[in-house]
C-alpha cells in the first residue's frame, strides 16, 4: 500500500499545477501540453533528448485519458484518424532518428514561423465566417510532417490541429481527432526512446506532470463539445501565435533554456 505521506507533496505541486494547466489547453484546443512540458524540463536541466523522451513518458498516459475522453464526447471524427495516426507514427519514428544522429536546427524557426503565420489565418478567419466541415486534403503528408516534429519537443498538436482547422475542418472535430491519433504517434515515439536511451525512472517532475495531465483530460474535453466553433479557432489561433512568437524570442536570445528545444 502506498505511504500517502512519504509523497513529495511540495515538491510535486509546482509540477502538478503545470501539468494540469498545460493538458487543460492541450486536450481543449488539441495542442501545447508537449511544447510547455519539454520546455520546463529543458529549464530545470534536463539534456533536450532526455527531456523529449520524459515529456513523451508523461504524453503516453495523458494522451491516452485524453482520447478516450473526447471519443466518449463524440468529437473523433474515426476515418479521419486512422488517415493521420499512420503516417504520424511513420513520422515519429523518422524523427527520433533523426533528433538522435543529426542536427537539425534550421526546423525550429521554420516551424515556428509556420506556426504564427497559421494562427494569425485562424484568428482572422474565425472571426468573419464559420467553418464547413468538409473532406480534408493532404492529411497523411500533415501527419507525417507533425510526427516528424513531435520527436523534437511535442509539435503534434500545433501542427496538426492547426493545419486541419485551416482547411475547413469543425474546430471540435479537428482536435477530438488530434487528441486520440497523439496517443498512438506518442507511444511510438516514446518506444523508439527507449530502444535509443534505456527507460529511466520518474522524476519528480514527470510524476507531476503526469497527475496534473491526467485530472485535466476529461475537463478539456467537454471544454471542447462545448465551445463555440468560431471561439474555439480564434483560441487556437491565439496559442499558436503565442508558441511562435516565445519560441522565436527565445532563439533571439541565443542559448536561452526557454524552450530550447521548440
Amino acid at each position: 500500500m502506498i505511504d500517502v505521506s512519504a509523497i513529495p507533496w511540495e515538491a510535486l505541486a509546482p509540477f502538478i499545477v503545470v501539468g494540469f494547466l498545460a493538458q487543460l489547453v492541450d486536450s481543449a484546443i488539441g495542442m501545447a501540453f508537449g511544447v510547455i512540458g519539454n520546455a520546463l524540463l529543458v529549464v530545470i536541466g534536463l539534456p533536450p533528448t532526455s527531456a523529449s523522451a520524459v515529456t513523451h513518458v508523461v504524453e503516453g498516459f495523458t494522451s491516452g485519458v485524453s482520447g478516450v475522453s473526447h471519443a466518449l464526447q463524440r468529437n473523433v471524427d474515426w476515418p479521419l484518424f486512422a488517415r493521420l495516426v499512420i503516417p504520424g507514427i511513420a513520422g515519429g519514428l523518422l524523427g527520433v532518428w533523426a533528433l538522435t544522429h543529426l542536427r537539425l536546427d534550421i526546423l525550429r524557426p521554420v516551424m515556428l514561423v509556420y506556426l504564427g503565420a497559421t494562427g494569425i489565418y485562424l484568428i482572422w478567419r474565425g472571426s468573419r465566417r464559420a467553418q464547413a466541415y468538409r473532406r480534408m486534403r493532404a492529411v497523411g503528408p500533415i501527419g507525417f510532417f507533425a510526427g516528424f516534429l513531435d520527436a523534437f519537443g511535442g509539435a503534434w498538436g500545433p501542427v496538426t490541429t492547426g493545419s486541419l482547422i485551416a482547411q475547413g475542418m469543425t474546430p471540435r472535430m479537428a482536435v477530438g481527432t488530434v487528441n486520440a491519433a497523439e496517443f498512438f504517434v506518442t507511444v511510438t515515439v516514446l518506444s523508439a526512446f527507449v530502444g535509443r536511451l534505456g527507460f529511466h525512472a520518474f522524476s519528480i517532475a514527470a510524476a507531476g506532470l503526469l497527475i496534473g495531465g491526467v485530472v485535466a483530460s476529461p475537463i478539456g474535453a467537454l471544454v471542447t463539445r462545448r465551445a463555440s466553433p468560431r471561439s474555439l479557432t480564434q483560441w487556437i489561433g491565439g496559442v499558436m501565435v503565442a508558441l511562435g512568437l516565445w519560441g522565436l524570442f527565445a532563439l533571439a536570445l541565443g542559448h536561452s533554456p526557454v524552450l530550447a528545444r521548440m
